[in-house]
């Protein structure tokens, strides 16, 4: 059976490996005020940092409970050292940034709520574009050609996701992408190259 000890540490060479690897990481869960809401020590683990408690979050809780207020539920006002506590009128209690890691909380309707609100701070600006084939043609009878445009089109992410029971097609390609332009060409591309019989439609 695992210990507390166990779980933080796991939690902590996890995120190490994750966060070293992708810019963005959102945690869900663990953020409560029961003894196994575990999850803010093993983020500040990961950065070798210890846990502080926010004094604007803490002051929150005692005004929102009042008398009722117990340590457990000043729990909920830890946080990474060196970490950040964002809020808005539409997610008033705040959430857990440090670095590139988001602390979100588990309940599904929280955590979306955060997660909206989040999108404004992270909107860089940058458009996101989509175009998707679908053909009749297996995934190993055009593989070659999804490689030789992939590396043509280096900005595009080519994808190829089989089918087995659909109707029409059997393998859906996918085109993503910031350009439309590189979007689109890579995308023309194969239905250019596709034999006639193959190609189903275009989306």
């Amino acid at each position: 059976m695992y210990k507390r000890q166990d779980e933080v540490d796991t939690i902590a060479a996890d995120l190490s490996a994750l966060r070293t690897t992708y810019d963005l990481v959102f945690t869900s869960g663990g953020v409560g005020p029961t003894h196994d809401d575990v999850t803010i020590d093993g983020v500040a683990a990961s950065f070798g940092r210890p846990v502080v408690r926010s004094e604007a979050v803490e002051d929150m809780i005692r005004h929102y409970y009042g008398d009722r207020a117990t340590e457990a539920h000043f729990r909920m006002a830890n946080m990474p050292e060196g970490g950040e506590m964002i809020r808005s009128a539409d997610a008033p209690w705040p959430t857990v940034v440090i670095e590139n890691v988001f602390v979100l909380p588990g309940v599904p309707e929280i955590f979306e709520l955060k997660l909206a609100d989040l999108r404004k701070r992270l909107d860089e600006g940058h458009e996101f574009h989509s175009q998707a084939v679908y053909t009749r043609s297996g995934e190993g009878e055009i593989a070659s050609l999804l490689e030789r445009i992939a590396k043509d089109f280096p900005a595009v992410m080519v994808g190829s996701y089989v089918k087995w029971k659909a109707e029409d097609y059997r393998t859906k390609v996918t085109f993503d992408g910031n350009d439309p332009e590189a979007v689109a060409k890579a995308a023309d591309t194969l239905v250019t190259e596709l034999e006639p019989e193959q190609f189903v439609r275009r989306e």
